[in-house]
């Protein structure tokens, strides 16, 4: 069995914390589990740790199977799998991309592992495409989205291609009124972390800022100035909307990205990355990046748009309030609008000033390489061609991610014409790639 020390060493980690400790503990005595535990407590590692200690290192086939509602998650869980380094294999499957594709490598990989999506999972198992007969353990994270309409029916029919099952292992960062349908014909355990005596709306300063006008993007832009330069994530319900407050942004200079559902993969990473590393201090996002995604320290919140109900309203401000954290929300208000029953009625009112200056440029940008670890690239030769070619100091280079094909690294904004004049035209590792300002 992986030793617990060998993988928190790998994670750069010293110890679990309390909740984690108390799951794995029970994740060992071989009961099925329900994990309620906060946004950003760490309950993807309470997971993969006790899964990874399962997993047999002379079975082939998979053996385990997580589900998760959203791309991004799935990218983020086969993160940090990766990132323990156990011998074991991971493969992450979702829409947005060829199937072909992730067929070829399953097949490769043979993973262990295979996390996904449910209607790509319904794919995949209905092309036969992966041999389910090694599966003894479904872990479905977020599992209250599944109560959500169109999530059952999916669900369920991985659950009647996946039996039987020795394990399953729900999460979520809420308590949801019931368990799934098509999994509680089992017996849970559950193990509840959700402190209810302290919400996220205790640790959260909310405020409503009135719009004198229908059209609220003067007024947002008003806001956004008078953050000084905070994050801060935009709300809106619609992806249309998203596009005109990101074209409305960009017309007043505004440092931005945008997110939401019916973007390429690699334009959605590209927006979390930047917003992530801090080459743009705004996010202007659907509720799909409400819940699921490790975004740190994010300073504010706004509601552009009426969140459409109090769990998506909780949801949206936990990002700001991340376990113990504290954060600041906004409420935009149109001169015909009133705040919902699920918003405090005395909600206090910031008052914005009409010439409150410019947007504040951040501190970083973001640089695209054009190769990555199928090229044998990693963090260790960028920063090496960053320092030498580059002429950057070590407090000049900042957050470093590389996948498959390329990489994207945050070099200081005060050295962004230096850095792409040097390194223009030259290879790292003898290899000729593009590097360019990402966009």
């Amino acid at each position: 069995m992986i030793q617990l020390q060998e993988i928190l060493w790998n994670l750069r980690i010293d110890a679990l914390n309390a909740m984690q400790e108390e799951t794995c503990a029970a994740y060992r005595k071989g009961k099925d589990l329900v994990l309620l535990s906060p946004t950003g407590s760490g309950k993807t590692l309470a997971c993969l740790i006790p899964l990874v200690q399962s997993l047999k290192e002379t079975e082939g086939g998979v053996q385990a199977v997580i589900l998760v509602p959203s791309r991004e998650l799935a990218l983020q869980i086969e993160q940090v799998f990766k990132a323990m380094k156990t011998p074991f294999r991971i493969v992450s499957c979702y829409g947005g991309r060829p199937a072909m594709e992730e067929h070829r490598t399953l097949k490769q990989v043979n993973p262990h592992v295979v996390v996904a999506t449910p209607g790509r999972m319904n794919d995949h198992l209905g092309k036969e495409n992966m041999v389910t007969d090694t599966v003894h353990t479904l872990v479905i994270d977020e599992f209250d989205k599944c109560l959500e309409l169109g999530f059952q029916d999916e669900m369920a029919q991985v659950l009647s291609r996946l039996q039987p099952l020795q394990r399953r292992f729900l999460l979520s960062a809420t308590d949801a009124e019931q368990i799934p349908a098509f999994v509680s014909d089992r017996d849970f355990t559950k193990l509840d972390f959700l402190d209810r005596t302290e919400s996220v709306s205790d640790r959260v300063l909310v405020r409503q800022v009135k719009s004198p006008q229908k059209d609220k993007l003067d007024t947002l832009a008003q806001l956004l100035v008078s953050l000084h330069g905070g994050s801060a994530m935009v709300f809106v319900n619609y992806r249309e909307s998203v596009e005109r407050v990101a074209a409305y942004l960009k017309s007043k200079g505004f440092f931005y990205s945008s997110f939401h559902g019916g973007m390429e993969q690699k334009d959605r990473e590209r927006a979390l990355y930047k917003f992530s590393n801090g080459s743009c201090n705004v996010l202007v996002t659907t509720d799909l990046a409400a819940r699921g995604l490790d975004i740190a320290d994010v300073d504010h919140i706004i509601h552009y748009h009426f969140p459409l109900n109090e769990e998506a309203y909780i949801h949206r401000n936990g990002r700001t309030a991340r376990w113990d954290a504290e954060g600041n929300a906004y409420v935009i208000l149109g001169p015909e609008e009133h705040l919902p029953e699920y918003m405090p009625a005395d909600m206090p009112e910031l008052k914005l000033r009409e010439n409150a200056g410019r947007p504040r440029p951040p501190k970083w940008i973001t640089l695209y390489i054009g190769k990555g670890k199928k090229d044998k690239i990693n963090k260790v030769d960028i920063v090496g061609f960053l320092s030498k070619v580059g002429g950057l100091q070590k407090d000049e280079i900042g957050r470093i991610d590389v996948k498959e094909h390329y990489a994207f690294v945050a070099v200081a904004r005060a050295c962004e014409r230096e850095v792409l004049a040097r390194v223009k035209g030259q290879k790292i590792k003898g290899i000729k790639c593009i590097i360019e300002k990402a966009l």
